[in-house]
């Protein structure tokens, strides 16, 4: 499930690739994508134009158009971004195709129709009017601990909660608390001062190491979860075999060694 490293690697793969060239047409299989826009207002709104820069909150992709707005994507579960010569090979599960006049083109693919397509005036706008928290990324100490302050519920899902933080999923949740060495059923509201603190500075690292990485798990640092967060996993830290929880309705993986509620 594409999460904020994911979208960072993605919006990066479209600096390098799709900037400043101009949109000769658009494509849009997947329509239940589509929000607050129809096929034709969306081809509408990007023909002729380029793109200028990117931006990145949370779990969604902006693309600054020479226009004056933007273009939205969410990812959902399965999405993808894919650029390619026009005589390529299409990607499966094309759902949304940007032709360039370069005979070009940008795909994005999904298997699953989970993800969103959209237009805004801006980013800060979009986000106000979606409701979400600060992006993990960028979030400082003084207002992560600020909005740690009387939560209620367990850790995994209070760091999953858009409206709280923005870009954290059920995979990254679940290396976050690893590394700060939480179970992921601990109360958010019973953590001390220390444990604020250590789930703070895991979350910038793991963020920015998965960055690093390219969001590819065979690629993350050897100390992390992700690459072995299946049946017959084992911590990387001390070998035991790794366990599962329900937590907020998600399945959690820990170790019950090094993670002791």
């Amino acid at each position: 499930m594409p999460e904020l490293p994911d979208v960072e690697t993605f919006r990066r793969y479209v600096g390098a690739t799709a900037l400043h060239q101009r949109v000769s047409k658009t494509r849009v299989t997947g329509r239940s994508l589509l929000k607050g826009t129809t096929p034709a207002g969306l081809g509408r709104a990007l023909h002729g134009r380029t793109f200028e820069k990117t931006d990145r909150h949370g779990k969604y992709l902006f693309i600054a158009l020479d226009s004056g707005g933007w273009l939205v994507l969410h990812f959902g579960m399965t999405g993808e971004l894919h650029y390619y010569r026009h005589d390529g090979k299409e990607p499966d599960y094309t759902q949304f195709l940007v032709s360039f006049g370069n005979d070009y083109e940008l795909a994005y693919s999904a298997p699953r129709k989970l993800g969103r397509i959209s237009l805004a005036d801006s980013p800060p706008a979009f986000v106000a009017a979606q409701g979400l928290g600060p992006d993990a990324l960028t979030l400082d100490e003084k207002t992560f601990m600020a909005l740690l302050a009387g939560s209620r519920g367990s850790l995994k899902p209070w760091l999953m909660d858009q409206k709280k933080i923005a870009g954290i999923g059920n995979v990254y949740s679940d290396e976050i608390l690893f590394q700060a060495r939480l179970h992921p059923g601990t109360a958010a509201a019973r953590l001390d001062r220390a444990a604020q603190r250590r789930l703070f500075r895991a979350m910038h690292t793991v963020l920015e190491k998965a960055i690093k990485a390219g969001a590819q798990p065979e690629r993350m640092p050897r100390s992390f979860l992700l690459p072995r967060r299946e049946k017959g996993g084992r911590c990387p830290k001390c070998g035991t075999g790794l366990a599962t929880t329900r937590a907020g309705g998600r399945t959690a993986w820990y170790c019950p060694r090094c993670q002791k509620k």
